[in-house]
C-alpha cells in the first residue's frame, strides 16, 4: 500500500534513506560520501523546503520512500529509496508511478552520475538524460546543492519537459 508520509514516519524515512544510500558508498566520489548519508537535520530541512514523501507499506512496515517537490514550473522527484533487503521487487516503480501520475508539470530527477542502477531505473520509466549544459542549468535553478555535487550528477527529464522546452523554443523564435 502507498500512502503519504506523516510526521510520525520521520524516523523510518530517515532510516530507509540511510540504509539504502549505502549503495553509494565506494561508488560516488569519496569527497561526497559521509555517514550518515543524510542527517536528521538535512531531512528536516528537505521537508520544510516542500519535499512531500510517499511511503510504501507492506505488513505494517515502511519499506520504500520517495519524495516530490513542487518548484513552481516543474516537479522534482527527491530521495527515492527502498530498504536494501526489499530491492528489486517493484517498490520503486510503484512509488514513482504514484508520484508522477497526476503531475501536469514536467518532472525532473537528479541523481549521481556514477549510480548506473538509478539512471537505468529512471530510463526504463521513460526519463531521459539531458546534456551537460542543460544539467548544470537545471541543477543550479531547482536544487540547492554544492558545485561539486553538480559536477558529479545527472538530470533526467520526462516527456512533458521535452514538450515544454519545444514550446518555449518555438515561442521565443
Amino acid at each position: 500500500m502507498i500512502r503519504r508520509g506523516t510526521d510520525e514516519d520521520f524516523e523510518e524515512i530517515f532510516n530507509i534513506i540511510n540504509d539504502a544510500a549505502m549503495a553509494y558508498k565506494g561508488v560516488i566520489p569519496p569527497d561526497r560520501w559521509h555517514e550518515p548519508y543524510m542527517t536528521k537535520e538535512e531531512l528536516q530541512t528537505q521537508i520544510e523546503d516542500g519535499v512531500k514523501f510517499c511511503c510504501y507499506v507492506d505488513d505494517d512496515e515502511i519499506i520504500g520512500v520517495m519524495g516530490i517537490q513542487d518548484k513552481t514550473d516543474v516537479a522534482l522527484i527527491r530521495h527515492a529509496y527502498v530498504r536494501t533487503k526489499q530491492r528489486n521487487k517493484g517498490v520503486g516503480t510503484l512509488l514513482l508511478r504514484e508520484l508522477i501520475k497526476e503531475s501536469t508539470k514536467p518532472v525532473l530527477i537528479g541523481t549521481w552520475q556514477a549510480a548506473d542502477w538509478a539512471i537505468s531505473f529512471y530510463e526504463k520509466h521513460g526519463f531521459r538524460r539531458v546534456d551537460k549544459e542543460e544539467k548544470n542549468r537545471l541543477l543550479k535553478k531547482y536544487w540547492a546543492i554544492p558545485d561539486r555535487q553538480v559536477e558529479t550528477s545527472v538530470v533526467l527529464v520526462d516527456e512533458k519537459y521535452k514538450s515544454s522546452r519545444e514550446i518555449h523554443t518555438k515561442i521565443s523564435i
